[in-house]
């Protein structure tokens, strides 16, 4: 057993980031979780959040996820994302214009479907102000 997770992020368009790294913390629809090696054998849902990349005791990565699924094995960890961002990218401007974008967008459904999908698009923004907090 390797003493690393193989760690991938993986959006729509392409792979956002592959590499071996010493622990994934994801955060899951029931709660973050750990992947450290050696994991038992996992496929969960996420919700938007931050996904923390560990090298020893330090984050060297912060990635915002707007949801998604990840599968986890004994060596790896795939995380399946609707949309990522590294949060180094992301100013709290950039955060709160998506959050006035997608409250916008509520203003302006015209039916369930349109409301439902603002609605989701507003938990996001609002994950994503946190996490830029």
């Amino acid at each position: 057993m390797s003493d690393k997770v193989r760690f991938e992020l993986v959006s729509p368009e392409r792979l956002l980031l592959a590499r071996d790294v010493d622990m994934v913390v994801v955060p899951g629809s029931e709660g973050h979780f750990g992947v450290l090696p050696g994991h038992a054998p996992l496929i969960a849902t996420m919700r938007p959040g931050v996904i923390e990349v560990y090298e020893g005791q330090t984050v060297v990565d912060r990635l915002f996820v707007a949801g998604g699924m990840v599968e986890v094995t004994e060596a790896s960890c795939i995380v399946l994302a609707e949309d990522a961002l590294n949060l180094k990218d992301v100013n709290r401007g950039d955060a709160e214009a998506r959050a006035k974008a997608a409250r916008e967008d509520l203003s302006l459904a015209r039916d369930e479907a349109e409301r439902l999908s603002a609605e989701r698009k507003i938990a996001e923004a609002e994950a994503l102000l946190q996490a830029v907090a």
